[in-house]
């Protein structure tokens, strides 16, 4: 399995995600990454689960799922593009 993305840690205070990810710490504010985080309870913040390749959050209690790269603001880019870029 490809390990995409250490998350050592998630927490949150007030309306505010703090992860540390890969060694380096992010904050994030709730209503600008997932309306759905921002009105979630505590135990429904704090209820969820890291994906063992490190590839995204699951909040299942109220249905949410973000990746990390959509967090951090990775893009990807199709391998067909890449090849017609690197020709």
């Amino acid at each position: 399995m490809t390990k995409y993305h250490n998350v050592q840690a998630i927490t949150f205070k007030g309306n505010k995600m703090y992860a540390k990810v890969d060694g380096t710490e992010y904050v994030f504010q709730l209503e600008k990454i997932s309306k759905k985080l921002a009105k979630a309870s505590r135990l429904e913040l704090e209820r969820f689960k890291i994906s063992p390749s490190g590839y995204g959050i699951q909040w299942p209690l109220i249905d949410e799922d973000l990746s990390i790269h959509g967090l951090l603001g990775i893009k990807h880019v199709p391998s067909k593009v890449k090849e017609l870029v690197m020709e």
